[in-house]
């Protein structure tokens, strides 16, 4: 594993099914990589979560062979036991599995850390923080859902008007407990709330088609990249 960039003040993450030609997915990936890209956020969708199933488990293991790329697993299933043992057999960097679907949060936590491989959890918009009071120490991320997952195919789907808010919490719940916890947001991630949010304790930005342009992968996340450098070293001066 690629543990040095879990160090990082601050790590982009690019969406494969937002910017990714699914036809060249290969070819995609590569350009990424080449680009500057150093993490991979990989949707996982079984279709009865969320009504969308862009990928399979045979495409994630097939690419999981052509790429050094860490990949950051968003799991969205109902039934996750299949799911998480498929991936850990395939060999990625983090699971982070949805608490709304899972009767068994903890137990779920020690599966996947047992293997070396970081977890977390996923909540969606309006699942309160509450749900992770017991178990948040043994969380190596915390993904926030900032539009309900799914519906991000649908312009109309903007995100939810207390993201910042509930951001905020739980960076402060983690700063309490002293923990290294990151933070992940997903959902309509702009420039704009990048540079708001990188000053209030997220950590991991998922980034899409808001942010990166499929038809000008390679420029567009070099562009990214160049921007986010000089948010953080404008913040670093503060």
């Amino acid at each position: 594993m690629n543990k040095t960039i879990w160090n990082q003040k601050y790590i982009l993450s690019p969406s494969l099914i937002s910017v990714c030609n699914l036809c060249r997915l290969e070819d995609s990936v590569s350009e990424l990589e080449r680009a500057g890209a150093e993490m991979l956020h990989v949707d996982l969708l079984d279709g009865h979560f969320s009504p969308s199933m862009p990928l399979g488990l045979d495409t994630v293991r097939q690419l999981r062979a052509r790429t050094e790329l860490p990949f950051d697993v968003h799991l969205m299933a109902t039934e996750q036991d299949f799911f998480v043992k498929e991936l850990l057999d395939i060999g990625v960097e983090q699971i982070i599995f949805h608490g709304e679907c899972e009767p068994h949060i903890d137990y779920r936590l020690d599966q996947i850390r047992s293997r070396g491989v970081r977890a977390g959890v996923a909540l969606k918009p309006a699942t309160p923080l509450s749900t992770l009071d017991y178990v948040l120490e043994k969380c190596d991320t915390v993904l926030l859902m900032l539009i309900n997952p799914g519906y991000a195919g649908s312009r109309a789907e903007k995100q939810v008007p207390y993201a910042n808010r509930k951001v905020q919490e739980l960076h402060r719940l983690i700063q309490e407990r002293g923990l290294p916890t990151k933070v992940e947001i997903d959902g309509r991630v702009s420039r704009e709330n990048i540079e708001d949010f990188v000053g209030k304790g997220v950590d991991i930005f998922v980034v899409g088609s808001t942010c990166l342009k499929k038809e000008d992968l390679s420029a567009s996340t070099q562009e990214l990249l160049g921007f986010c450098g000089s948010v953080l070293g404008e913040r670093g001066k503060q």
